[in-house]
């Protein structure tokens, strides 16, 4: 195979290597013992160590290389397995190009051109691997040729698929092709001889919706922050708009915050994506939210299937989902029946005799001596044999666990500093093992400890424990009807015992089994007592932030206002912040943890914490928490949906949205009382965040009428309130006396029970299915990333805009293109992009969020300049630009350096042009690598002046010049007591030819009168430095009395020299820019000195001074950026 060039040093490899055929430019070569029959030495100790090494390290023994005469470095260009692979090369090597490199003079070109022709063939064949990844390769290999010539984009825009649509302005639709691919979508049509195309970035895509608009039905509507784009007429209308939405949250995440959003391995390597893979990982996104699965499992079998069910005397029919870690059913109506087995329960997954009855069984049996069947099931074999492979591995991975943390135990020390004893109940019932815990106090939950002393109870009264009796009198008779543990079978029945309260001894055992959790602390023994160990005692922020929230959590219940309590409650989350630093920290984790702790034993409520954070409430804990955001922007449009009444009346949801949040960050825990707000968590960890949608959307369905009556937003915030804290479970204490006006004035008549408000939650919205939330999930986070963008915009751009003139408009459209040019890198990067770069923080300060390395920086150089310097030395400038621009010296320039850059140019006064040119033209943007052959030039001549000759009309104004230096001279004197700036460095000879060619750059064969007035400038400047130097080597010093005498002989032509044209002309003092004395002996200018001399040109003063619309070059910045980036790229990777 061809093989990405190279380099490597040819007499090193000589050693390992046995060269088979060669000719001028290309060696073919076989490895050293690689078929050598004679069994030599060198061979053999070759052989060996190619043999001992890693398999994936192992040399391939041919290999092709390019060699360039009388050169010892040569580049790897072909490799191959077989002689017969890379025989196929070598002869396309001759063929084709062997004849060509002998007209070639320069060795570096025949190697450039050889590496170009390799990478242009690697090219095809990515390209041809690519379309092979469809399931049509020829098909797609012809519409990935068609993308490529329509929008020429580089070969690295992965496409995924193509629709047939139609995309409407106004009320005219055009037929066409829609191409979808990972960072852009694509439309191109032409009709009647006229051509319409365009491409859309997913980072720029603001909404994506399905409406009713014109004369179609169903609409796919695209919104970007300037305009929206209608298409319709799709052949499969969900498909086509499930693919979309999919890819834009994908690029999103990934372009936006890829380090705070969970995203999948494989969608982090986007050249992997294909149409086949977003379906598979929207069905892994369904899987792992229905199960609330830990988010690394990844999906391998879905079967149907139907199960045994016992509790029905039937099979119910379904579909059975395998992951690395479980197998998992789901009945054909969600919710209808779920079962849930990890393959850590699994005794043994067995193949039984088919029959009429039974056809394709396989018998699955687990450790608590249960088995489960299934039947129906298409290639069950392969299907048995997969599983029994994952499973043995399985086993065999938890044996070496086990002894592994047995060994560890045997050599701990025998008297930790805290310990308690906790059973750990094994799978099979039979053994009891006593463990010891380091760092912790509790052995039982807390709830255990303090339950007598609650508020307003006396410990339970016979009522109440009459009840509690009951739930679990029912509890137990469904255990033996419907199975106990994690495999147990979930159906309809259990929804109503959840309803009415899980029983406060069965609570913790419940929610670890729902949540499945319990299987999390059966295969990590003792992690939680590592944790601890480790994290006691260290600080950091998130610790700092736990020992702040830890007596807010719960304060009015005793177990808080306990040391026992609190220590255990900062154990737990300290612990899980040393786990999970990513999260760290957040407000609300206190509350749950609380929660979770009154119920379930200590190391039980820590794996309860990471379900909630990790599984069942992804990417609710982060920095920006946007996972709750997201849901309540789902939650918004359900509001829409479900209840159409109350948004017509509301038609800004956003003041009940912002009430919401915390329902969906506590589990409403902060809203409803202590007892009836557990009930809530019950149906959590039974249902997932559906059971909380459903009950939002009950709370506002009972209180519709008086949110629809209420005035203001202060208003329905006082209903809500009010109404949830009139929501009782049935153990609560009877609440104390109202004043009649205040029971009058209630939203509610009468109190009302959070198992009736469960039960109404799931009759009205319980066909709220999992796939439709997962769904709207992937939509709503786009809207919610592009509200973040929008606010580090508006932040970023407030923080700006005191520093510069440029209009708000103006620095808002330079923002785009500074935020573009960062996205376009990411696009289609060679790789070799900092990391700082390709992981987008919005951690950072709003001004450091975007930055630019040093070529983006030179292609936002070319679009935005006011004056650009030629072909050959617009680079150059752009480079100085960039290293003046990089104050901390980390490669990367801020979008506040970079507007103040520009500010510069277009809205500052000449001076300030002439001293930012100045400042590029010396250290540490001039360096000595920047221009080597014009850094070691020879000194000009300062005998006679540098003018161009001219015409006879111009040359009176030659008499003038001596006139205008002396009123220039005058000026400086008056301003000299004004300037308080620091310096800047002086300028010697050379750095001022480089300030010359600058200048003289910047002029086009046109500006005539440009090129003479810096003629004479440069002639002048010239000879003032060659007087300051004379005067400097002679000693001479000059008192202040004479000072404008000597100034007026020095303009005449007297070779009498003055200190305004020496080295002090500079600074006061004779120093630098870092206080170091100038050399006596050099050459050198001021700024002052530089500056003066281009005012006596009308003509550069008018060039410097004329003002250029910012406006216009934005607007053609606009138009060009995209493809001409692009272009640049495709020509790189051909040329390259």
């Amino acid at each position: 195979m061809w093989l990405n060039p190279e380099e490597v040093l040819l007499k090193n490899a000589l050693k390992l290597w046995v060269t088979e055929k060669s000719n001028d430019f290309f060696l073919l070569q076989r490895r050293r013992g690689h078929g050598d029959s004679a069994g030599k030495i060198s061979g053999l100790l070759v052989g060996a160590l190619d043999t001992v090494l890693d398999s994936n390290a192992r040399v391939i023994p041919f290999r092709i290389l390019l060699q360039v005469p009388g050169s010892q470095n040569s580049w790897v260009i072909a490799s191959g397995a077989a002689i017969e692979e890379v025989n196929k090369h070598w002869d396309w090597l001759l063929h084709n190009l062997l004849h060509s490199l002998s007209v070639f003079e320069n060795k570096d070109d025949v190697a450039s051109f050889v590496k170009g022709k390799v990478k242009g063939l690697i090219a095809e064949e990515t390209r041809g691997r690519q379309a092979a990844q469809e399931d049509d390769p020829e098909k797609f290999r012809e519409v990935l040729l068609k993308f490529e010539l329509h929008f020429g984009l580089p070969s690295s825009e992965k496409l995924v698929t193509q629709y047939s649509c139609c995309c409407w302005k106004g009320r005219v639709p055009r037929q066409g092709l829609l191409y979808l691919s990972i960072n852009h979508m694509a439309f191109y049509s032409f009709l009647l001889g006229k051509e319409v195309k365009f491409v859309i970035p997913w980072a720029d895509v603001t909404r994506l919706e399905r409406v009713s608009a014109g004369l179609m039905t169903e609409t796919v509507r695209i919104s970007t922050r300037q305009r929206q784009r209608d298409f319709s007429m799709f052949l499969n209308l969900d498909e086509a708009f499930g693919v979309m939405g999919q890819l834009a949250d994908i690029a999103l995440r990934r372009l936006l915050d890829s380090e705070g959003l969970e995203l999948d391995r494989v969608l982090q390597q986007p050249t992997r994506i294909t149409k086949r893979v977003l379906e598979e990982q929207a069905l892994r996104e369904y899987v792992l939210a229905l199960f609330r699965l830990p988010r690394g499992e990844r999906l391998h079998e879905v079967a149907s299937c139907s199960v045994w069910t016992p509790h029905a005397r039937c099979h119910t029919a379904g579909t059975l989902y395998t992951t690395d870690s479980y197998l998992c059913f789901s009945s054909r109506e969600e919710g209808q029946c779920t079962l849930l087995t990890p393959l850590s329960q699994v005794l043994s997954i067995e193949k039984a005799e088919s029959t009429s009855l039974l056809p394709n069984p396989v018998i699955v049996s687990v450790r608590s001596k249960k088995a489960f069947q299934l039947i129906d099931l298409q290639d069950r074999d392969d299907l048995v044999d997969s599983l029994n492979c994952r499973l043995r591995a399985l086993q065999w991975k938890h044996s070496m666990f086990r002894s592994k943390h047995s060994s560890k135990r045997t050599l701990s020390s025998p008297t930790p500093y805290y310990t308690f004893y906790y059973d750990t109940m094994y799978s099979d019932g039979d053994e009891v093992e006593e463990q010891v815990l380091r760092n912790t106090v509790n052995t039982e939950a807390l709830m255990t400890a303090f339950q007598h002393s609650l508020p307003g109870t006396d410990g339970h009264d016979s009522k109440t424990m009459e009840k509690e009796k009951e739930k679990e009198r029912l509890w137990e008779d469904h255990f033996s009807e419907f199975g106990r543990g994690v495999h147990m079978f979930r159906t309809e029945k259990i929804l109503k015992l959840v309803a009415m309260g899980i029983p406060e001894s069965l609570r913790g055992e419940l929610w670890m089994t729902f949540s499945d959790a319990c299987t999390e602390l059966a295969s990590h023994q003792g992690y939680y007592a590592g944790l601890v160990q480790k994290s006691m005692g260290q600080s950091s922020l998130a610790t700092e932030e736990i020992e702040r929230d830890l007596h807010r959590s719960l304060p009015d219940h005793p177990a808080f206002q306990n040391p026992t309590g609190i220590a255990a409650l900062r154990r737990v989350l300290t612990a899980y912040a040393h786990r999970n630093p990513k999260i760290g920290y957040c407000q609300s984790m206190n509350i749950l943890a609380s929660v979770l702790l009154l119920y379930a034993k200590e190391e039980e409520a820590f794996w309860l914490l990471v379900a909630v954070c990790e599984r069942m409430l992804p990417d609710y804990f982060n920095r920006r928490v946007i996972g709750a955001q997201v849901d309540q922007s789902v939650f918004e449009e359900l509001i829409r949906e479900r209840l159409p009444e109350l948004a017509e009346h509301i038609p800004d949801l956003s003041p009940l949205s912002s009430v919401s949040l915390s329902w969906f960050l506590t589990l409403f825990l902060s809203v409803l009382p202590f007892r009836s707000a557990v009930c809530v968590v019950d149906c959590f960890f039974f249902h997932g965040i559906k059971a909380i949608f459903q009950l939002g959307l009950a709370v506002l369905d009972a209180n519709a009428a008086q949110l629809c009556a209420s005035t203001d937003d202060g208003q329905a915030l006082m209903i809500l309130t009010s109404f949830l804290d009139q929501v009782r479970s049935d153990e609560s204490p009877p609440p104390s006396s109202q004043p009649a006006v205040e029971e009058a004035s209630s939203p509610a008549s009468g109190l009302t029970y959070i198992t009736e408000l469960i039960n109404d939650s799931y009759e009205k919205f319980g066909d709220l299915a999992v796939r439709q939330v997962e769904r709207l999930r992937c939509r709503h986070r786009i809207q919610v990333l592009q509200a973040h963008e929008d606010t580090t915009k508006e932040n970023t751009l407030r923080v700006v805009t005191p520093d510069v003139s440029i209009s708000p408009e103006d620095l808002a459209d330079i923002y785009d293109l500074f935020k573009t040019e960062h996205f376009i890198n990411l696009y289609w990067g060679d790789g070799s992009t900092s990391a700082a770069l390709r992981h987008h923080d919005p951690g950072r300060p709003y001004v450091e969020q975007y930055r630019v390395d040093r070529a983006q920086f030179q292609s936002l150089y070319g679009l935005l300049a006011p004056w650009l310097c030629g072909p050959h030395h617009t680079d150059t400038v752009a480079n100085r630009t960039f290293l003046l621009l990089d104050q901390d010296r980390d490669g990367l320039v801020t979008f506040r350096e970079f507007s103040c850059w520009l500010d510069t140019f277009y809205s500052e006064e000449l001076n300030e042009k002439v001293r930012l040119l100045y400042r590029l033209h010396i250290p540490p943007a001039l360096t000595s690598d920047d221009d080597p052959s014009l850094m070691k030039s020879p000194l000009l001549s300062t005998t006679r002046p540098l003018y161009v000759d001219l015409p006879p009309a111009v040359s009176e104004e030659v008499k003038d010049y001596q006139e205008q230096l002396k009123q220039m001279l005058k000026d400086l004197v008056k301003e000299k007591d004004k300037d308080v700036e620091k310096p800047l460095p002086l300028m010697n000879q050379r750095e001022f030819i480089q300030f010359c060619k600058t200048l003289y750059s910047m002029f086009h064969g046109d500006q005539e009168d440009l090129f003479q007035a810096i003629a004479k400038v440069t002639s002048l400047v010239l000879q003032i430095g060659e007087a300051g130097h004379r005067s400097c080597r002679s000693g001479s010093e000059v008192s202040n009395q004479e000072e404008a005498g000597l100034t007026q002989e020095a303009v005449e032509g007297n070779t009498v020299d003055h200190p305004v044209f020496g080295p002090e002309g500079a600074s006061d003092d004779g120093t630098g820019d870092d206080g170091n004395p100038s050399s006596e002996n050099e050459w050198t200018v001021s700024y002052a000195q530089i500056l003066a001399s281009l005012l006596t040109e009308q003509a550069l003063v008018s060039f410097f001074e004329k003002p250029v619309d910012l406006s216009v070059k934005i607007t053609e910045a606009k138009e060009k950026q995209y493809y001409q980036r692009a272009g640049l790229l495709v020509l790189q990777q051909r040329t390259s």
